[in-house]
């Protein structure tokens, strides 16, 4: 499914990724603080430039599997983050969610919005039965995010992989199509 119109809340609009975009996403690439729990480490301008043209290609394929979209403020239309969704089993109807948001710009609510904004049209457009995310326990901003969403957390899993040449835990979040149904902020019929 090509992803033609962008998603809208309140404060944001979710869009596909152009070329020049890596000139934005660069800033917080590149900071050791916003990457400090991701699982790549600080983009140089070329690595930045690379992601860009990967998740752009990525757009285009059918069936389309990842959905990577620039988070961009409505006011002003400066790109602030991404945010995106993997179908890792087509047949489960299952995807992961994940998020990164510029420094500037963190304690507004805007990755709770985005990834709002990507759980509905998950479960709402794509027909998903089953959501979830994973973050460093030591990364408490990553999971409120999920926690807002209305995700349960499922597991926490004990050293189970190494990033950045350490031995890290993660925490496992999930949401089901029926429990998104159930929240008071999940559209009518959706």
């Amino acid at each position: 499914m090509l992803f033609t119109t962008p998603l809208l809340t309140p404060r944001l609009l979710l869009r596909e990724f152009e070329e020049d975009d890596w000139c934005f996403t660069h800033p917080y690439e590149s900071d050791p603080e916003v990457v400090r729990y991701q699982s790549h480490g600080v983009r140089t301008p070329e690595e930045s430039r690379d992601y860009i043209l990967r998740v752009m290609t990525q757009a285009r394929e059918t069936p389309r599997h990842v959905y990577d979209l620039a988070v961009v403020l409505r006011d002003g239309h400066r790109l602030i983050g991404r945010c995106g969704i993997r179908i890792t089993d087509p047949e489960l109807r299952e995807a992961c969610l994940w998020y990164i948001l510029d420094r500037s710009q963190w304690g507004r609510g805007y990755i709770t919005e985005a990834a709002r904004a990507l759980v509905d049209f998950g479960f709402g457009t794509l027909g998903l039965h089953r959501m979830w995310a994973d973050c460093d326990p030591r990364n408490p901003g990553s999971f409120r995010v999920m926690e807002k969403l209305g995700m349960r957390k499922e597991a926490h899993f004990r050293e189970n992989a190494i990033y950045k040449g350490e031995w890290c835990d993660s925490l496992i979040y999930a949401m089901l199509d029926r429990e998104w149904r159930a929240l008071p902020t999940a559209p009518v019929g959706g």
